[in-house]
């Protein structure tokens, strides 16, 4: 039997044969790993390395006990994986942080759960759809994301305040202002108070990332009889 045979086609777990995986696993944490380090996730290089690296390493104890414990030859390999797909759920749920209306981490704790897997199939000996699973991994968090963005740029939900002196307000001009820079109102809520004159105008809507704030602005406070604009997140 060649090298390349015995690396990817042997299923008896020895020492060479888990070393190897354990170092192919390595690589396909690590490429995993750096898309989101480069993208300052909370999760990154060395936590995809671990994960994958370890769900590897009991994979191999899973297959190896069987193989090499006479009492055990009737143990099931699939037990101590099973463990791992369920446990790794929680070490998935603390990258995802809730900001007001805004998630992240969602994409992040995808890719924590889905290094687990590939660590687990390269630790059983399931290369080929291992080596796949994980140009698939890449190809949907560089290039999809790419055309996502494009496609749907990324929103904030933001509550605007405006501020006029007077007893009414054209909201038309408003929402004809916030539509032509592509922001989506979800509501709006007018608050008159008679006695001083004023008026206040609250806002809820979602802002693409891609919006020139400074030019938006600008267009409001052009608007008849305004004195003051807020902008804050929605929490």
């Amino acid at each position: 039997m060649s090298l390349i045979q015995h690396i990817f086609f042997n299923n008896d777990i020895n020492s060479f044969t888990a070393a190897i995986r354990l170092v192919i696993s390595l690589i396909a944490g690590g490429l995993i790993g750096l898309e989101r380090e480069g993208r300052r996730q909370p999760a990154g290089l060395r936590t995809h390395i671990l994960i994958s690296v370890g769900s590897t390493l009991l994979m191999l104890l899973s297959i190896y006990l069987p193989q090499n414990f006479f009492d055990m030859k009737n143990g099931d390999p699939g037990r101590i994986a099973a463990q791992v797909v369920s446990g790794i759920g929680f070490l998935g749920a603390g990258a995802i942080l809730k900001l007001g209306n805004n998630v992240k981490g969602l994409t992040t704790a995808a890719s924590i759960w889905v290094a687990a897997g590939i660590g687990l199939a390269i630790g059983a000996g399931f290369f080929i759809p291992s080596f796949i699973a994980l140009a698939i991994i890449l190809f949907t968090l560089i290039l999809l994301d790419v055309v996502e963005k494009k496609l749907f740029p990324p929103e904030r939900i933001k509550i605007i305040n405006l501020y006029f002196n007077g007893s009414s307000v054209d909201t038309k001009k408003i929402r004809k202002i916030l539509i032509a820079h592509g922001l989506n109102i979800q509501s709006i809520d007018v608050i008159q108070e008679i006695q001083k004159e004023l008026v206040q105008v609250n806002l809820l809507v979602r802002i693409p990332i891609t919006i020139n704030i400074n030019q938006l602005y600008k267009e409001i406070r052009a608007l008849t009889n305004i004195y003051k604009i807020k902008m804050d997140e929605k929490f």
